[in-house]
Parts: C-alpha cells; structure tokens; sequence
C-alpha cells in the first residue's frame, strides 16, 4: 500500500477503484506478479491529483510520474485555458474548478499537489493534509508567516509526507556545501549575500482602475479565493500576480525559496531575531517618487539576523533583488561569473568564501587553491539520484514513519517564515501615522526585532497585522 490505512480508508479506496472500472477483489488480491512486467497492482498505485494544473502545475503532475507506480487521477484548475494540456494529458483524470469540490468527491486519492498563486497554498494545502493526503507545494509554501507555521505542524498531526517545491534542496550542489563546510574549510560564516534579478514581472506600480471583462474560461471568484474582492485587471492572470501583496510575496518569495536555502541548511540558521530593509521605488516626476502599498517594490536591499547556534557564531544574511548585487568577492577574476550571473550566494567565512548559484549549482570555494581541498573531502550526505519529484512520491508510498524528503515541512516550514520576515520590513516600509498635516513613515527608519517561537514583531507593533492576513469572507 502506499500507506498503513485504516479498514475505513480501505473501503473508501475500493469505492474509488471501482469508479475507474477496478473491481474491489482486483484490489484486494491481484499481485504485481500476477499483471505481468510493466503493470503495477492498483494497491501498489498513488492515486495523485493536481491542484492547479496549468504551468508550472503541469509538471508538478508530470515530474512524479517517472515513478511508474504514480497515476494521475484528478484534476483542479480554476482557468479551462491552463489546464487543456493536463486534461490531454492524463486521459480519465476527472476533472474541477473548485478543489473543495474535487476533495469532497474523489476519497481515493493519496497525494496532491499543491502549484497555485502563493495566496491560496495555505488553504489549499490543509484541507488535503487534514484529509490525510499527502502534500507537494510550491515554493513559497505559505503567502504569510503564520501559515507557514500551521503547516509544519499540520504534517505531523495529521502525519502525511511533504515537500515544498524548491529543487536544489535534493540537488547534489547544497550536499556538497555541506560536506565542505562542515569540514572546516571555510571557518566560521558571519555574513552571507544572496541576489537575484528577479522581478521579471512589474512591481512598484500603480493598481489598474477600471474593470475588465472577465475571460469566459477563468471562474475570477474562485482564483481570488482568499484575496479581497476585486475587479478582474488585464496582464494579472497567470503571471503577474507575483507583484501584489494580494497574491503574491514578491521577487523575495519567489526566489529565495531556491537561493537562500543552501546556507539556511549549510549553516543551521533557524529562526532570525531582527530584520531590515531598503527598498526601490518608481520614479514618478520631477522631485517625486511613488510609493505603492498595494504591490512590491521594484528592488530591495534586505538584511536578516540570525544568532548564534551552539559553536557558529551569529550570521548576518543579505537579499538583494531587482538588479542590486553584493561587491564581488576576492579571488572572483574579472571576468569570472559571479553565482549564475543574474542569481547567487556568497557564504564569507574566516578561512575563505563559497559561492553558488540557483538550486545550489556549481559551488565553488574562493581562492582557488582553497578548492583544491575539496577532492579530500568524504562524501557523507546522500545524495537524491531519483530527483525531488520521485523522492516524495516514494515516500508518499513508503508512508509517513519512513519519510526522508529533502524539503519536508519540518525544513520548509522555518525556512518559509524566515524569507518572509523580510516581506514584513517590504510592508512595514510604507506604515503611515499622521503628524499634523502630514505623514511620517515610522516603519522605514526601524530595525524589526522578532520573536520567532512566537511570530511577533516586538518593537512596532503596527508590523504584526502581516503576520497573518484575514482572508475574505466565506473563505
């Protein structure tokens, strides 16, 4: 089985097989053996179903698939135009707009994958877990700090196998760092410079007054779920979205998810104490700058402190975003890439520097007579050869006890919440109070402290209303 199932489960996934024409002695009795090479047993199967299928949704669905045993079965996605090529796909897999909908009605499935706007994981992703389906979502995890945190405890509650969507954490580049860090070769790493030249959709903008006919393909309601109601824009659906606190957490969500996480997980940095920002803004005239509160700044500068853990010392971790980069490090040449180019992380450490770029690729150590010592060094983490996708698919059917992701919620859960910290400096930049007849921007001149095991900012208090959002009524 893909997991230890009560006999209520058993009989919910016999009901299930016989909706597929499997009858309930078929799978109660037929052995793999028994079908043949190439068939697997229907109790031998992961019944998989996909929340959001279009994009980036389609190869969440297709990636676990290499695993042979996983069958794609049930389909969710608010926009008939994202999903064709899934529905094409996985011929029979029945098919919803409404994933509550899909949850209430289709009790055989295992798993379910979780790749929708950032503003509707959360939701999205417990009302699975709490049905006691395993999960796979996209990265961020959550859209706000609390969230996060409700999921993590969510997977042991409920006791489902998790993964978030960042790659690089079953990629053989972070392993490697690891394995040279802890080894000594580096020293001790007080400051750490990650980067990207992410947004590559607009941010620090205006919203669009007006109101646009919504495409007869796209149920507008359903895809705001949680969001506030709104009037349906031009060029927000299926990319842009990324750019609204609404929906999305920013270049900060989107990417540091990929490229933060190597030194969260080389360096074991757990919760951050105090945050800061700086941050871009849209240049809107002659002596005049724009401040949106509604979307994400079109670059930032953010600095979160993490202390002291056991015998490393505190670290000071910068993101940089919308085209800023940290000064090249010494024994970079000239014309030698810094990280990927246009992503990356530099690790400083006493003894010398490590760089990688997204997902953890190409690490490297600074100078290079330093990296020369890395041919010495034992491999002793093991590596993920099936991939991020098939790792939590086979945990999904080796069962909870025996799961061994790579970015399960117990990793992606702290990790989430401390890339968010700086999305809570981003809005507080723009809190306004009156004074007299005009405004001070009292959160754009403050260091937030934070209080992780208790998700609270304690100096402003005004910043803890981003910790976690209402969402709209009915939801």
């Amino acid at each position: 089985m893909s997991q230890k199932e009560t006999h209520a489960t058993q009989e919910s996934r016999r009901h299930f097989l016989k909706t597929l024409g499997i009858t309930g002695a078929a799978f109660s009795i037929v052995p793999r053996h028994v079908l043949g090479k190439g068939f697997i047993a229907p109790s031998d199967t992961l019944y998989l179903a996909g929340i959001g299928a279009g994009g980036k949704g389609y190869s969440d669905l297709a990636e676990p698939c290499k695993n042979e045993a996983v069958k794609v079965v049930s389909l969710c996605d608010v926009d008939d135009r994202r999903s064709k090529r899934a529905r094409e796909t996985f011929e029979g897999a029945s098919y919803y707009k409404d994933f509550r909908k899909m949850l209430e009605k289709e009790k055989g499935i295992d798993a379910v994958t979780v790749s929708t706007p950032d503003h509707m994981h959360a939701m999205q992703a417990l009302a699975a877990m709490q049905l006691g389906k395993h999960v796979y979502v996209q990265k961020p995890l959550t859209h706000d700090i609390a969230e996060a945190r409700e999921m993590t405890e969510a997977a042991h509650k409920y006791e489902v196998v998790t993964q978030m969507g960042n790659q690089g954490a079953s990629g053989p580049g972070v392993r490697k760092m690891q394995e040279w860090y802890n080894a000594g070769l580096i020293g001790d790493v007080e400051e750490v410079w990650c980067w990207t030249d992410r947004p590559v959709w607009p941010q620090g903008i205006p919203w669009k007054d007006g109101k646009t006919e919504i495409p007869k393909e796209l149920d507008w309601d359903l895809w705001l779920g949680t969001a506030p109601k709104k009037n349906y824009i031009d060029n927000l659906v299926p990319f842009n979205w990324r750019g609204w606190w609404d929906y999305g957490t920013g270049a900060l969500g989107d990417m540091a998810c990929h490229i933060i996480e190597p030194a969260f997980r080389t360096l074991e940095l757990g919760y951050p104490t105090g945050v800061e920002a700086s941050v871009g803004s849209v240049y809107t005239g002659p002596f005049n700058r724009g401040y949106y509160p509604e979307s994400c700044p079109p670059s930032s500068h953010i600095i979160l402190d993490f202390p002291a853990r056991s015998d490393k010392p505190a670290v000071k971790l910068h993101w940089m975003d919308g085209g800023i980069q940290p000064t090249r490090p010494e024994g970079l040449g000239a014309n030698e890439t810094m990280g990927d180019g246009g992503n990356g992380v530099i690790m400083k450490g006493s003894k010398g520097t490590m760089m990688c770029g997204t997902y953890g690729i190409n690490p490297r150590l600074l100078p290079a007579s330093l990296h020369e010592q890395t041919e010495a060094v034992p491999e002793t983490i093991a590596r993920v050869p099936e991939g991020h996708y098939v790792q939590w698919a086979n945990a999904c059917m080796a069962g909870y006890k025996k799961n061994e992701c790579s970015s399960d919620f117990d990793i992606a859960g702290p990790l989430t919440e401390s890339i968010l910290m700086g999305n809570l400096a981003l809005r507080s930049f723009d809190i306004r109070k009156k004074k007299g007849d005009r405004f001070e921007y009292p959160g754009r001149y403050i260091k937030l402290l934070w209080d992780g095991p208790n998700m609270k900012i304690t100096n402003f208090d005004e910043a803890n209303q981003f910790v976690k959002r209402d969402y709209r009524t009915g939801w």
